[in-house]
């Protein structure tokens, strides 16, 4: 049954989590949509955790278009969101971003850190928006007002980073839509979101880490590479691929 935002906040009413997690590829958003996640996200991390550039340097929305393209081509159930990167934000051009990604690229829905009056916008402009905003050091009711704000403006979905238990429960009580948690959130949310190759332990630097991860997709990787770099110098048979 494909995934709806109508379905999402049902979930949230009945008390089930969602799951969410961030792709930037069709193959791995296929992966994901058939291990049954809720939301497939084609998230601007892609620039620092796939294509090795500096944490800080934004991608493009022409960028962004390429990625959330395949991610919709793999998923067929899950929901498909698209971050708009934070430059159409800051120069005023975030509504037309936010068309170009559900027109061009298929997002179901944007995801975009923005006022309450960038969210209303892009929402009249017929796109669902995943609003994001973070915690930190800030006061609960300034974060549950804020939560408010952002949900009159129209937002189907939150993004709420660095929440703590604390806060985070308060918004999720003092909102209907769900709130879901990337960076820095907890079980005291809606759902969660995370990076898929996190998860799996995917990157190069996976292979010298200690931290528990649900795989380790790398080790596997290179393994599987230096046995194929073997074969090549020992002049066998490759696996997987006929003679002739």
């Amino acid at each position: 049954m494909t995934v709806t935002l109508a379905a999402l906040r049902q979930m949230k009413r009945d008390g089930r989590k969602i799951v969410g997690v961030v792709a930037w590829d069709c193959q791995m958003a296929g992966i994901a949509d058939r291990a049954g996640v809720d939301i497939v996200s084609a998230g601007d991390s892609v620039g620092a955790n796939l294509w090795g550039r500096a944490a800080d340097a934004e991608v493009t929305v022409d960028e962004m278009l390429i990625c959330c393209q395949a991610v919709r081509s793999g998923v067929k159930r899950a929901l498909v969101s698209c971050d708009v990167p934070d430059a159409p934000v800051r120069e005023g051009a975030a509504v037309a971003a936010a068309v170009r990604l559900a027109k061009e690229g298929g997002a179901d829905m944007v995801k975009v850190l923005a006022d309450p009056a960038t969210v209303r916008a892009i929402v009249r402009a017929g796109v669902p928006v995943f609003a994001e905003f973070h915690g930190g050091n800030r006061g609960v009711e300034d974060l549950v007002d804020e939560a408010k704000r952002l949900q009159d403006a129209g937002a189907a979905l939150l993004d709420f980073r660095h929440s703590g238990p604390e806060a985070g429960a308060a918004v999720v009580s003092a909102v209907s839509i769900p709130v879901i948690g990337g960076l820095g959130g907890g079980p005291w949310l809606d759902g969660r979101m995370r990076l898929a190759h996190a998860a799996i332990g995917y990157a190069a630097s996976n292979l010298e880490s200690k931290t528990e991860s649900y795989a380790n997709v790398a080790s596997i990787a290179l393994d599987a590479i230096a046995a194929y770099a073997d074969d090549v110098r020992a002049g066998r048979q490759l696996k997987g691929q006929r003679p002739g």
